[in-house]
Parts: C-alpha cells; sequence; structure tokens
C-alpha cells in the first residue's frame, strides 16, 4: 500500500501546481461554456436546465483533459522505475501488459471523443455540421470503442464470466464481448450526464474508485492499484477547484474517460454487480434520464418535471450544494455495500 500512497500523493502534488496555471490558459483560450442555449437529444430547447444553470456560463471546461494527460504520463513514467528498481508486478491476469493497455486505450480514446465533442460545442456552436458530432455520431463512436475493448477483453484477458453474488459465477462465453460494450458505453454516458453540478460526479467517482481501490489491492493487482491511486490524486486536486462555486468543469473529455474506465476497471475486476451498485447514483441518474426520454418519444409526456434526477431536485427546491453533499453521502453507503457484495464468494 504504501506504493500507490506515494504515488496518489505525488499526483496530488503535481495537478496541485499544474491546474492554476492551466485554468488561466483555458481562460486564455476561451475554451468555455458559452452563452448558448442547449438541447436535448431531440434537439428541443431545455429552459429548466438554461434557468439552472444559468450562472455557470464562462466557466472553463476541459479540466478532464489535464487529469487524463498527468494520470496516463505519470503511470506511464512508473512502470520502468519499478523494473529498475526489481519491485515485482502482480496482476491477476498472466498477460498484464494487455490488462494496461485495455486500461489507457479506454481512458485516452474516449477522452479524444469528448475533447472532440467539447471543441464543437465552444468553438462552433452546438450544431450538426462538418466540424461537429451530432448525438448518433457520437454515440456510434461509443459503440465501436466499447466493442474494441470488449473484445480484447474477451480474447486477450479470456474475460468471459460474470460473477453473480450468492449464485456464484456464470460463463456467458461470446456474449461477454456485447454485454462488456453496453456496460462501458451506459457508464461513459451515464458519467456525462450526471456532470452536471459543480463537484458532483468527481466527488462521486473519487469515492467509487477509492472502493475499487480496496477491491484492486485486496486481490494484488499492482497495475490496477496503481493506476487508480495516480487517477485519485489527480481528482482529489481537481475537487477542489471543482467544487462549488466551480472554477473548471470537466467537459466531455473528462467525462466519457471517466465513466468508460470506471466501468472498464470494474470489468477488469470481475466485480460487475459491485460496479452496478457502487456507481449506483450513475444508474440512477441514466436511468430517470432514459425514461423521461422514452415517456416524450412514445407518450409525448414527462414522467418527471425535469431529468436527470439531480436537476428534478433542483426543481425541488433543494440548492446545488445541497444535492451534491447528499450524492456523496449516498455513494459512500453504495460503496460500503458495494464492496461488501465484492468480498462474497
Amino acid at each position: 500500500m504504501r506504493l500507490p500512497l506515494t504515488l496518489l500523493l505525488l499526483a496530488f502534488i503535481i495537478n496541485s501546481v499544474i491546474l492554476v496555471p492551466f485554468i488561466n490558459f483555458l481562460y486564455k483560450l476561451k475554451f468555455q461554456r458559452q452563452h448558448q442555449k442547449t438541447k436535448d437529444v431531440f434537439n428541443r430547447p431545455t429552459p429548466i436546465f438554461d434557468s439552472l444553470n444559468k450562472q455557470k456560463v464562462g466557466t472553463p471546461v476541459g479540466g478532464g483533459l489535464l487529469i487524463v494527460i498527468s494520470t496516463t504520463l505519470i503511470f506511464l513514467s512508473t512502470l520502468p522505475i519499478l523494473y529498475y528498481f526489481w519491485i515485482p508486478i502482480t496482476s491477476i491476469y498472466t498477460n498484464f501488459a494487455s490488462e494496461m493497455k485495455i486500461l489507457l486505450f479506454t481512458f485516452i480514446s474516449f477522452a479524444l471523443v469528448g475533447l472532440y465533442d467539447d471543441l464543437k460545442k465552444v468553438f462552433f456552436g452546438n450544431v450538426n455540421n462538418f466540424f461537429g458530432l451530432s448525438f448518433k455520431h457520437k454515440f456510434s463512436l461509443e459503440i465501436i470503442l466499447s466493442l474494441i475493448i470488449a473484445f480484447w477483453l474477451f480474447s486477450e484477458l479470456k474475460i468471459q464470466i460474470i460473477h453473480i453474488p450468492f449464485l456464484g459465477v456464470t460463463d456467458i462465453g461470446f456474449f461477454f464481448i456485447p454485454f462488456a460494450a453496453f456496460v462501458i458505453t451506459a457508464f461513459a454516458n451515464a458519467f456525462n450526464i450526471t456532470d452536471g453540478l459543480d463537484g458532483l460526479t468527481t466527488g462521486i467517482l473519487m469515492i467509487a474508485l477509492s472502493s475499487f481501490w480496496v477491491i484492486s489491492h485486496a486481490i494484488l493487482d499492482t497495475p490496477l492499484s496503481i493506476f487508480v491511486a495516480i487517477w485519485l490524486g489527480g481528482l482529489v486536486a481537481f475537487l477542489y477547484f471543482n467544487i462549488y462555486p466551480a472554477r473548471i468543469f470537466l467537459g466531455d473529455v473528462g467525462a466519457l474517460s471517466f465513466g468508460a474506465t470506471f466501468a472498464v476497471i470494474g470489468l477488469l475486476l470481475g466485480k460487475v454487480f459491485s460496479l452496478v451498485v457502487i456507481g449506483g447514483l450513475f444508474v440512477a441518474e441514466v436511468s430517470s434520464s432514459l425514461i423521461q426520454i422514452i415517456s416524450k418519444k412514445f407518450w409525448k409526456r414527462k414522467i418527471f418535471p425535469a431529468a436527470p434526477l439531480h436537476l428534478w431536485f433542483q426543481t425541488r427546491g433543494w440548492h446545488e450544494s445541497t444535492v451534491v453533499f447528499r450524492a456523496w453521502l449516498a455513494s459512500i453507503v453504495l460503496a460500503m455495500f458495494g464492496l461488501w457484495l465484492a468480498f462474497l464468494t
């Protein structure tokens, strides 16, 4: 545990030093949330969202890019040092090089999709033109990347089982590929949908990742333990500037990357049910949005006054900070329950 903790502190210090100049750099680039009306998946205006979030206009986006870069560089720099000092690297997989490849590919590839979408929104407007990604195009790219990652999990790491608490292990064979692709795509979008309030997603992710850190350390998976520790260090530094009132947002570059990577870590640990429980708030957020979309599409009416869930609480009069703090508390409870499920035989 000493090595991951050291790396966590190192990542925290590095990101803390870089973040303020990075925020100033984003201001100079004018890489900020713009004065434009948002639209839903049906390309319709969202007046409730706009009225509740108008004070966020002008805040820089793209904070996730810094965390992706710093986490990747520190992680890649750590591995040669471990080899040089003969520090053993253990993993639950014999081919831990593939494990690291899958982890980094997810982290970086989804970040690139999110970065392109951020650039489109900031510099080219929220329209479907040559420079922008429509919802269908972005979703298609996410599915393609998820299928590639799921195939590698199945073919290179030989993952094809699902552990069901109280029932044991179920081998689903080739069907693991579409199943894993669905999980990755779902969490990428769930994280993106949840990322609407200052500090909400970052805080929930830190709590959830801490649970995965405990599991990875318990099963002696060095690459995962180190990666999660470095990632956590960056998130702690970022959260200082992301809590209400936020000075910087993750943007799609962070949201898509973090959601997909969070899902892949759960799949690598073989704890899909724990993933759903530990990330329960992400599941609740995306489920409320999905229910709302289906209802508006087929029945031309709303189930909730507003969706996703955090927006509905705001319409009921909850202050933004109240929603965030209570979400963190709920996430702590879910993380404890998810850990309990993870260690069931």
